[in-house]
């Protein structure tokens, strides 16, 4: 697929511009980059965003931080009213944002800087109100906690290949066998690879795929005994405690938060 370079902000004279748009569910931006760094905050609805690096799911209320110069995709998962904030390489460099993408915790202070930063002009006074308002954004954002909502893809185009047949047909129960014989590699070769190039063992990365699945089914309203059945799971209460493992709260709490965020 091509790359795309999206920018409708981008020769903005100002360091940080905020937009919000609704968007129906299913709409994907095919691969493309910014020439500034975006964080894109899921208002309402989930956020699938996909690099060359790995996958990334934004659930309600989350942001996906991108840099800038990253080429991406982004798929919407339901309805999603999404927000934001495009900072110049130079800002973001002078307020230490990350250099690779990642999933994070927005906080209420930093979700009404950026519900405020809408109804700003374009061409907002740089020492005024709206100036401080900006900064106090980015230097928010800048604090916000990295959430574990990542699938990282192997360099390796046998493993990276496979991962992606993983991705779109997520199962708990494919084992590390078959995909050893799947890319043609031995078990001992396979487990050393796929460790060096992701940084966790191939059970960790499976259950990490499984999950980020299982939210963006239980977002679109699955309910919870399909989802759990559909990724391989013995039980609806064995998909529970892993979900509770790595997220720290069960599917119908994480349900239950989301209605009422």
């Amino acid at each position: 697929m091509r790359d795309t370079l999206v920018d409708p902000f981008e020769d903005i004279p100002r360091s940080v511009v905020v937009t919000a748009n609704n968007y129906t569910p299913g709409l994907s931006f095919p691969v493309h980059a910014h020439r500034r760094g975006q964080f894109a905050f899921a208002s309402r609805g989930t956020i699938s965003v996909t690099t060359r690096e790995g996958r990334w799911l934004v659930p309600p209320q989350r942001a996906c931080w991108v840099p800038a110069g990253v080429t991406h995709e982004m798929t919407m998962r339901g309805p999603v009213t999404m927000l934001n904030a495009f900072v110049s390489q130079e800002e973001a460099q002078a307020e230490q944002l990350p250099a690779h993408c990642g999933v994070y915790g927005v906080s209420a202070l930093l979700r009404q800087l950026l519900e405020d930063a809408i109804d700003l002009p374009a061409m907002y006074d740089i020492d005024g109100r709206a100036g401080k308002l900006m900064n106090l954004l980015v230097a928010e954002i800048a604090s916000m906690p990295r959430l574990s909502l990542h699938a990282p893809l192997p360099r390796d185009s046998r493993l990276a290949h496979a991962c992606q047949r993983l991705f779109d047909t997520p199962s708990i129960a494919v084992g590390l066998d078959a995909m050893a014989t799947e890319v043609g590699m031995s078990r001992r070769t396979f487990t050393r690879l796929f460790r060096e190039q992701t940084g966790v063992s191939f059970a960790e990365w499976r259950q990490q795929v499984c999950l980020l699945a299982a939210i963006e089914r239980l977002s679109e309203g699955q309910p919870v005994t399909r989802v759990a059945l559909d990724l391989g799971y013995a039980s609806p209460s064995a998909f529970s405690s892993a979900f509770r493992r790595v997220l720290g709260e069960t599917p119908s709490q994480y349900l239950e938060a989301r209605r009422t965020a």
